[in-house]
């Protein structure tokens, strides 16, 4: 409940340039957050998150963006794969996720995985979006002058948490 009442890097960055920003909203329940990943190298040297949600969305985007700050890129990939597994209920790595790990309990609530993912997967799709950049030839962060990605989850018919 912590990181609903006192969530960590809230509030998006006032110059975009640099980041990548995805946005993502769940129409069916109303969640709607927005991700900036700032990537150095292979670090993630910040993380900033806003959006209105249930609780659990705004806590697991909090912890994801705690969690996850200051990782390599590598890092963060394995720590998302381990938090999709948890509330799939499937074997993970409870080491991996930290705090992270008091959402598992949204397992057992199917219509609430949603909520609980949609911070983890506009993240792991930023980070998807910086890799395809530097293959593409971009420059050395994968951005530019940036990126933005913006879709609603619940229309994708291969979004899974």
């Amino acid at each position: 409940m912590d990181h609903y009442k006192n969530p960590r890097n809230k509030g998006l960055a006032s110059d975009p340039r640099g980041y990548m920003t995805v946005h993502l909203k769940n129409p069916s329940c109303g969640d709607d957050l927005t991700v900036q990943l700032l990537v150095e190298g292979e670090v993630i040297r910040e993380i900033r998150q806003s959006g209105e949600g249930c609780s659990i969305c705004c806590a697991s985007a909090s912890m994801m963006s705690e969690l996850l700050e200051s990782s390599t890129i590598s890092e963060a990939t394995e720590v998302i794969r381990n938090f999709n597994l948890m509330v799939k209920a499937e074997p993970f790595d409870e080491e991996a996720i930290g705090d992270a790990l008091s959402l598992q309990g949204v397992s057992h609530l199917p219509q609430r995985v949603k909520c609980a993912t949609l911070g983890w997967q506009a993240t792991e799709r930023g980070l998807e979006r910086i890799r395809q950049n530097r293959l593409a030839g971009e420059d050395s962060t994968g951005l530019s002058q940036g990126g933005h990605i913006d879709a609603d989850v619940e229309k994708e018919e291969n979004y899974e948490a």
